[in-house]
């Protein structure tokens, strides 16, 4: 199989907003710039280490090469594996960025929620969206036939989580995805690092781009459930806010996370805990809803359910 030339991004080096520090400061160091400063701290640290991980994740991901298929009379329907219990979960990186981001979320969702977790990576030099979206598509079609699964979670951090969007809303990706959880993705776009729209897939992040247009616009009838993680403290998210999913035909839930910036959100390992309980709860509520009732369930129109606050 080929590797999927797709995206993902190392964001810029989070800056401390000063401004909005001195008026948190008018007498001293209140609590909330205290988190601001360790959740900076935190995002160095981490662009640290993951500098060291990136080498270890620019190839693509080896996959288990599928059992021989036992015989079978000549006309008869190819044979498939077992259906697992719990469809595989996919985890699509950010800008820039690759595999190695998702090392310790990986592990946890691999220990813990006893799925198949697969990592894809997908080319840098990838300069549009849809481009993304359909090769992702290819992707998951291949892990489902391999897996005998009939559909797939997936998680996707920053612009990975727009790519998997656009998949399901605008390429009928709905029918495979069952859950699909974004991780400070942009999904009404993003100002932060206006240098960087010298590159197309930075300039259709921006609020108004043609492609947060086509997402904006009906989507009908679509099966999979949203469930958006945005920070308070992501400073790649122009207003943070942004990375929240608002869509009146969408079924989908915003949580809200608060300590922490963005490339904490896919290693931090309060996010992980909240994101195997997501699936869990997916996973029973398909184990007593029928496909149907599922895709006619009103979304969840509220501001945010639940949030997880790290110290």
């Amino acid at each position: 199989m080929k590797a999927l030339p797709i995206i993902g991004a190392l964001p810029p080096l989070p800056s401390l907003p000063l401004p909005s520090v001195r008026r948190l400061l008018p007498g001293g160091l209140t609590g909330l710039s205290t988190a601001l400063l360790k959740a900076t701290a935190l995002e160095i640290a981490i662009l640290a280490g993951h500098l060291l991980l990136y080498p270890s994740g620019i190839t693509q991901e080896r996959r288990p090469p599928a059992p021989p298929s036992p015989s079978r009379s000549p006309g008869t329907a190819p044979l498939r594996l077992p259906t697992q219990d719990r469809p595989p979960v996919v985890l699509l990186h950010g800008f820039i960025d690759n595999r190695s981001v998702f090392v310790l979320l990986r592990r946890s969702l691999a220990q813990h929620g006893g799925q198949r977790v697969e990592s894809l990576n997908y080319s840098p030099l990838t300069c549009d969206i849809r481009t993304a979206a359909a090769l992702l598509g290819r992707h998951i079609e291949e892990i489902c036939e391999r897996t005998g699964s009939e559909r797939a979670d997936v998680v996707g951090h920053s612009l990975g989580g727009l790519i998997a969007r656009y998949y399901v809303q605008r390429l009928g990706g709905d029918h495979r995805v069952r859950t699909l959880v974004t991780l400070g993705t942009p999904h009404s776009g993003t100002r932060v690092a206006r240098l960087a729209n010298a590159h197309p897939i930075a300039r259709q992040m921006r609020p108004g781009s043609d492609v947060l247009e086509e997402l904006a616009g009906p989507a009908p009838g679509c099966r999979t459930r949203f469930v958006s993680f945005w920070s308070d403290l992501d400073h790649v998210m122009d207003p943070p806010e942004a990375a929240r999913l608002d869509h009146p035909d969408l079924t989908t839930r915003n949580i809200r996370v608060t300590g922490i910036g963005h490339l904490a959100l896919p290693v931090h390992p309060a996010v992980a805990s909240v994101v195997r309980q997501v699936l869990d709860e997916a996973h029973q509520t398909d184990s007593g809803t029928t496909a149907d009732a599922i895709a006619n369930a009103a979304p969840d129109t509220a501001p945010d359910t639940g949030g997880i606050t790290v110290a």
